[in-house]
C-alpha cells in the first residue's frame, strides 16, 4: 500500500446526509468510514499496493482462502489500521464520540436508539442498513467487503468485518432482538447456502417508509393509509364497554400490541366506532385505504404497525383479517409483530375469528349496536328536513324494511334528493334496494316471480288468509312502532306456513306475494343447507339469517319438513346436535324481520314448537271442480287463436287434478300442437287429453274410457 496515498483516494462510499437527526448523521458516517477502511485492508490483503483507480473496488478471490484470511489476518488487520496513513486517518475519525443531542423527535433513529436502548453495535447494525437504503450504489461496496457479488445488502457477517469486537454480534443473532422485534430491521431469506451460514448470511434491510420516517423530519403521508379526524367521530356507536376501553387505551401503558376486535354486521359504522375510541383514549388513528390483498404479506403488516409506532398513531384495519373459519389456526396466526406497541382496530363478525389470539395481545370485544329504527328514522327526517311532513310514512316504512346505517342512508339520499321531481315510495325502494347485497352464495337463489297477472285459485277460507298475510306485512310499520308490538315481538316479521299436496299452488302463492308485496325473493336450498356434518346446518342458517337482516325480503323454504322437522328422542350425539340445530332455527325465525314461507307436503312431520310460533297456516287443498275450471281457464295461453276447441267444462269435471299438474298438461299439449301444426296457434281439447294421458302415465295412474268419454278410442290407441 502507497503509504503517501491521499484518504481520500480510497473514498467509496458518501451518502447524501440530509437527515434533521445529528445521531443518525454520525452513525451514518460510522457506516462510511468502516466501509472504505474495510476496503483499503482489502487491497491490502491481497497484495495490491493501491487500487488502478481512485475509488474502484477490489476484485473478488477464492472465497475458501478469504474465509482462514479472517481469522488467519486478525491481528495483521488491526496493525494495518493503526499504522496505514489512510487506515489511520479512518480509525481517527471513527473515534470521535457520538453527539448528545438535547432534542429528540419523535420516530427518529436517536429517539429509537433511545427508546430500545440499542448498544453500540445493534445502532451501527441499523446505521448500516439505512446506508444501503439510501443509496443502491452501496450494494457494490457489501458485496466486495463479503467477497460475493451475490450479497448486496448488510448481514451479520459484514458487520463482524466491520465492527471492532465481533463477538459483541452475537446478540443480533437472536431474533428477538428490539431492532428485529420491532420491525426496523427484517431479516430477509438467504440464498441457498450452508446450513452453518443461514443465520449469518441473511441480508439485512430497513423498510423503505421506516427509513423515511427514521432519518427525515417531513409529514409522512404514505400511500394506502389515511389520518382519520377524530372530531367527526360518532358518539352514538359507544357503549358502556366502549367507554370504558378507551379510557383503558388513555391510561394503560402500551407495551406492545393490542388487539381491539370491533364485532358488528358488514355494514356496522366500524370507523366510526374506531374514531369513537380513539377520541376518548386521546390517540391519532391511521385507516388503512390499501388493497387488503396486501394484508396477507407479513412484512407489509409489519411494516404498517411499525410506522404507526413511530409515528404514535394507532392502526384501523377496516378489513376482517380473519374469517370464520374452525380451522386450527396457529397462536397469534395472521397478526403482525406483538412486540410493537401499537393498538390494532380490528372488524370481526364472530368472537371465534380471534380465539386464537393470545389473552394478553387481545382487549375485550366491542360490540357495535345496529340503529334502531328510531334512530334510523331519524336519519331519514334529518336528511329531508322541511320535507318530512310530505314523506312521512314513506320514511317510517323505509327505516323499517331497510335496516341500514347511516352512511348508507346518507348516501341514498343524496341519490334521492337529487332526481327531478316527485319523490315515490317507488323511488325510495328502488334506491334502497340498489344498496343492498344479499350474497349467500349456493344457500340460496334468487327468484323472479313468474305469476305477476295471475289470480290465486284457492276456497274462500283460504283466499281470506291470503289476503289477511298480505294485509299483516303492509301493517307491520304501523304496528310494531306506532302501536307499540315491536319490544314484546322483537321487532319480528311474519311467518307462513303452506301446506298441501304437491301441484295445489304453493309455490305461486309464494312468487304472487313477493309481487304484490314488492319484496325480493330467494328461495332456500335445503339441499345445500343441510349438512351431514355437526353444527354445519346451524352455520349455513346462520349465513342466510345473518344476510337476510339487512333489509325486509321473501325467503322461501320448499319441502320445509326437512329442516324444520319434529325433534327426536337423544339417542346419540347427531340427535342432539339436530335438535340443537332446529332450537336454532326456531329461535332465529322468530327474530327475522321479513316474510319467512314454508311449503311443505307433510304438515304432520313438522316440529310442534315450531308450528306454534307460526303467524299463519294456510292449507292448500287440492281444487275442486270450480276451481279446475277456473285453473284450465287461467293456464291456457293467451297467444291460443279463439279458433281452439277446448272443452273445459268436460277436463275439469273428469280429471281431478291439481293446478301444477294442471299447468304442466297444457303446456305439453302446446308443445305437441306447435309441432303438428306448423303456424297455427290452435289447441284442442284432444290436443289436451293426449297430455292428460302422458301426465297420468308419469304419476303410474290409469285412465277408464267413463274419463275419456268420447275420446275413449283414440286416446287408448295410445298405449
Amino acid at each position: 500500500m502507497n503509504e503517501n496515498r491521499s484518504p481520500s483516494e480510497y473514498v467509496v462510499f458518501s451518502p447524501n446526509l440530509t437527515g434533521d437527526d445529528p445521531l443518525a448523521n454520525y452513525w451514518l458516517r460510522q457506516a462510511t468510514l468502516r466501509s472504505r477502511r474495510e476496503i483499503a485492508w482489502i487491497w491490502h490483503e491481497r497484495g495490491l499496493n493501491s487500487p488502478p483507480q481512485p475509488g474502484e473496488l477490489p476484485p473478488m478471490v477464492d472465497k475458501a482462502s478469504d474465509s482462514l484470511d479472517l481469522s488467519r489476518h486478525w491481528a495483521a488487520k488491526q496493525h494495518f489500521f493503526a499504522t496505514n496513513t489512510a487506515a489511520k486517518y479512518l480509525t481517527e475519525q471513527l473515534a470521535a464520540p457520538p453527539p448528545k443531542p438535547e432534542h429528540l423527535r419523535r420516530g427518529s433513529f436517536g429517539w429509537v436508539v433511545k427508546e430500545l436502548a440499542l448498544e453500540d453495535v445493534s445502532t451501527f447494525a441499523l446505521a448500516l442498513s439505512l446506508a444501503a437504503a439510501l443509496d443502491a450504489s452501496f450494494g457494490a461496496i457489501i458485496a466486495a467487503c463479503l467477497n460475493d457479488p451475490t450479497r448486496t445488502s448488510p448481514n451479520l457477517m459484514l458487520i463482524q468485518r466491520l465492527w471492532e469486537r465481533p463477538e459483541e454480534v452475537l446478540a443480533l443473532a437472536n431474533p428477538m432482538h428490539p431492532v428485529f422485534s420491532h420491525g426496523l430491521l427484517h431479516r430477509g431469506a438467504s440464498a441457498a447456502r450452508p446450513y452453518t451460514e443461514v443465520l449469518w448470511g441473511q441480508p439485512l434491510t430497513v423498510p423503505a417508509l421506516v427509513a423515511q420516517v427514521l432519518l427525515f423530519n417531513r409529514p409522512l403521508n404514505p400511500a394506502g393509509l389515511l389520518l382519520l379526524d377524530a372530531t367527526k367521530s360518532q358518539g352514538r356507536t359507544q357503549t358502556e364497554t366502549g367507554n370504558l376501553i378507551a379510557y383503558r387505551l388513555k391510561s394503560e401503558p402500551l407495551q406492545h400490541l393490542r388487539v381491539l376486535p370491533l364485532q358488528g354486521s358488514r355494514r356496522s359504522p366500524y370507523r366510526q366506532t374506531a374514531l369513537g375510541l380513539a377520541k376518548r383514549s386521546e390517540r391519532s388513528l391511521w385507516e388503512y385505504r390499501g388493497d387488503p390483498a396486501l394484508l396477507g404479506d407479513r412484512d407489509y403488516l409489519n411494516m404498517l404497525v411499525t410506522l404507526c409506532w413511530l409515528s404514535n398513531r394507532d392502526l384501523f384495519i377496516p378489513h376482517e383479517l380473519f374469517d370464520g373459519a374452525e380451522r386450527p389456526r396457529e397462536r397469534n396466526e395472521g397478526l403482525p409483530l406483538t412486540s410493537v406497541p401499537v393498538t390494532v382496530f380490528l372488524p370481526i363478525s364472530e368472537r371465534r375469528q380471534v380465539n386464537h389470539i393470545e389473552p394478553e395481545l387481545l382487549l375485550p370485544v366491542v360490540r357495535i349496536p345496529a340503529l334502531t329504527f328510531e334512530q334510523r328514522l331519524a336519519v331519514w327526517q334529518g336528511e329531508f328536513g322541511e320535507r318530512v311532513d310530505e314523506l312521512g310514512d314513506i320514511l317510517k316504512e323505509m327505516a323499517r324494511r331497510f335496516r341500514y346505517e347511516q352512511e348508507t342512508i346518507s348516501q341514498i339520499c343524496a341519490e334521492l334528493k337529487a332526481l327531478p321531481g316527485k319523490l315515490t315510495e317507488s323511488d325510495f325502494i328502488a334506491a334502497c334496494r340498489a344498496e343492498m347485497s344479499f350474497d349467500i352464495g349456493e344457500l340460496a337463489a334468487c327468484v323472479e316471480p313468474r305469476f305477476a297477472n295471475e289470480r290465486l285459485i284457492l276456497p274462500k277460507k283460504q283466499t281470506l288468509q291470503f289476503e289477511e298475510q298480505l294485509a299483516a306485512m303492509t301493517a307491520l310499520t304501523e304496528v310494531h312502532y306506532d302501536w307499540g308490538t315491536a319490544r314484546a315481538w322483537n321487532e319480528g316479521g311474519i311467518t307462513v306456513l303452506f301446506a298441501g299436496p304437491p301441484g295445489t299452488g304453493k309455490t305461486m302463492a309464494a312468487e304472487i306475494m313477493a309481487q304484490r308485496l314488492n319484496l325480493p325473493m330467494y328461495r332456500i336450498d335445503l339441499s345445500q343447507v343441510v349438512n351431514k356434518y355437526i353444527g354445519e346446518t346451524e352455520k349455513n342458517l346462520k349465513r342466510i339469517f345473518d344476510a337476510a337482516d339487512i333489509s325486509d325480503m321473501v325467503l322461501f323454504f320448499d319441502e320445509a319438513d326437512a329442516l324444520f322437522g319434529k325433534r327426536t328422542e337423544v339417542s346419540d350425539s347427531r340427535d342432539r346436535y339436530a335438535n340443537l340445530e332446529i332450537s336454532y332455527l326456531l329461535e332465529r325465525m322468530e327474530r327475522f324481520k321479513g316474510l319467512a314461507i314454508l311449503a311443505t307436503n307433510r304438515k304432520s312431520d313438522l316440529d310442534d314448537a315450531f308450528l306454534r310460533r307460526l303467524r299463519y297456516v294456510i292449507d292448500f287443498p287440492a281444487p275442486d271442480e270450480a276451481q279446475r275450471t277456473e285453473i284450465w281457464k287461467q293456464v291456457i295461453p293467451p297467444g291460443v287463436t279463439k279458433n281452439s276447441r277446448i272443452d273445459i267444462p268436460f277436463l275439469a269435471r273428469q280429471f281431478p287434478l291439481s293446478g301444477g299438474h294442471i299447468r304442466s298438461i297444457v303446456f305439453n299439449a302446446c308443445l305437441q300442437s306447435a309441432h303438428r301444426h306448423k303456424g297455427v296457434k290452435e289447441l284442442h281439447t284432444s290436443d289436451v287429453l293426449v297430455a292428460v294421458k302422458r301426465e297420468y302415465d308419469k304419476m303410474n295412474r290409469s285412465l277408464s274410457p267413463d274419463q275419456l268419454g268420447p275420446y275413449a278410442k283414440e286416446i287408448q290407441l295410445l298405449d
